[in-house]
């Protein structure tokens, strides 16, 4: 099912690769992470509030399972405009180039985030707080559509090729480190105010927060170079352009002619990592209070601490992904989440906090597996000139499909089947459908960024062309 990488470190031109001085590395990784992590928090934020109060806020006319589900749909109308995004700051950014985008993509998530945190709610204004709400949500799902693709890249393309497993795992660090930080706001908040004080105004707090961390964000983010693969890229662009060489096609078609089977390897690969991930963060605050009849802070309290130990296993197996390849990391996770649904909520039905903390904790670690190969995974799919379009596309196009209805079906077959087997019998399915997805998919971790696709030497069909001694293909000089 799946393949240890191929070639030797030693032997190999991306292991040859020189890379950075180690601060500018670590410069370019913590400018991600910084950037990653605010987007991440503005993004499970709205997440985690849409099941706690915007029911009652946004939906108070409705029967609070149904106000649940209502507020979840304009949580997943956050994804319907990640692929929007993905194509616009994709085709930009391959144009313009991955720094610039990324600020954009900043300000944009930032400034909707903190005006959510300034929304009259229904009691003021009534069906008017709803589409302001949704207005908001779109603009925070079409900046993270452009966000997480040019970010992966930016660490990438800098990396040292031989830790390039690792050293793009820590932008992925921004998700677990968001959902901490969002998580840990609120959940001081509920434990602060009480239930009427924190439904009545404690629970802008957090939006407002946003932005003064854009602000930070920002002064990270513009100190920062611009990728060297991709200048190296516009440079040959250039020359052959001077030379008389046809006009490059736009990245967008280049993708869809030339990668269209990444494109699809890279979704199925995402259906497991994103339904699991909302399934164990989103979709439990609702299992823990609704099901359960336990409180609030009993969820969030075992996301906060399930997503400590997230943070830190992300970057370990990114680093296994370098000796032993992407596939076989990425699927051993698929594989685990499966095998762990059904003791997941086995162990939250015990109604002990330490069994349902450890319940959380496993499933992200073994999600970790899944989510810290996929950055240097999904950047080695796809040419330099199109990478920033095929990796945006492979990844934000999925969530539609995966990640957006997640805590809506789940909620939904929570209610229809009052209970949890038909949720895990889910997130099964979708694993099953990555571990196809890995299955048709080449290792890729040997790959020479600046070979892939046409960029360098290669077969001219978006992939350098196979080894004779075993099939599996090796970078070539670029």
């Amino acid at each position: 099912m799946v393949a240890p990488s191929s070639g030797s470190a030693g032997s190999s031109p991306a292991a040859a690769s020189p890379g950075p001085s180690p601060r500018a590395l670590r410069r370019i990784v913590a400018a991600s992470l910084v950037g990653t992590t605010i987007e991440w928090y503005d993004f499970f934020l709205y997440g985690s509030a849409a099941a706690l109060v915007f029911d009652e806020l946004f939906f108070p006319d409705s029967d609070p399972l149904v106000g649940t589900l209502l507020a979840f749909l304009t949580y997943a109308v956050g994804f319907a405009a990640r692929p929007v995004g993905a194509l616009v700051f994709g085709h930009y950014g391959d144009r313009l180039g991955r720094k610039k985008l990324l600020v954009v993509s900043l300000l944009l998530m930032g400034g909707a985030t903190f005006a959510i945190g300034l929304l009259p709610t229904h009691a003021t204004v009534g069906s008017l707080a709803p589409v302001l709400l949704t207005t908001l949500r779109l603009v925070q799902g079409f900046a993270l559509g452009g966000e997480w693709g040019g970010a992966v890249l930016l660490v990438s393309e800098h990396g040292d090729a031989r830790r390039r497993g690792f050293w793009a795992s820590w932008p992925q660090t921004g998700a677990p480190a968001g959902q901490l930080l969002a998580t840990g706001v609120l959940a001081l908040l509920t434990a602060l105010l009480s239930e009427s004080a924190f439904t009545g105004w404690g629970w802008r707090v957090p939006f407002l927060l946003s932005g003064v961390l854009v602000l930070v964000g920002l002064w990270v983010r513009l100190a920062v170079d611009e990728s060297p693969v991709f200048r190296q890229a516009r440079e040959r662009a250039a020359a052959r352009a001077a030379a008389g060489a046809p006009v490059e096609e736009p990245p967008l078609r280049a993708v869809l002619r030339r990668h269209w089977r990444d494109v699809l390897v890279a979704m199925g690969a995402r259906m497991a990592e994103n339904i699991s991930f909302y399934v164990l963060t989103a979709f439990i605050l609702v299992y823990v209070t609704a099901h359960l009849d336990l409180s609030q802070q009993t969820g969030l309290n075992a996301v906060l601490l399930a997503s400590a130990v997230h943070f830190c296993v992300i970057p370990l197996w990114g680093a296994l992904s370098d000796r032993v390849g992407r596939r076989p990391v990425y699927c051993a996770g698929a594989v685990g989440v499966a095998l762990w649904i059904f003791p997941f909520f086995a162990l939250l039905d015990t109604r002990s906090f330490p069994l349902m903390a450890l319940a959380v904790t496993v499933g992200l670690v073994l999600h970790g597996a899944m989510y810290a190969p996929q950055a240097a995974f999904f950047s080695e799919l796809f040419a330099t000139r199109m990478r920033y379009s095929g990796a945006s596309i492979g990844a934000q196009f999925s969530s539609v499909a995966a990640g957006a209805p997640a805590p809506m079906i789940a909620t939904a077959l929570l209610a229809e089947f009052d209970g949890p087997v038909m949720v895990a019998v889910y997130v099964i399915a979708a694993a099953l459908l990555t571990v196809v997805a890995l299955a048709c998919a080449a290792e890729t971790s040997r790959r020479d960024l600046a070979a892939v696709g046409g960029d360098g030497p290669g077969d001219g069909n978006g992939v350098p062309a196979p080894s004779p001694a075993d099939g599996s293909r090796e970078p070539v000089e670029p």
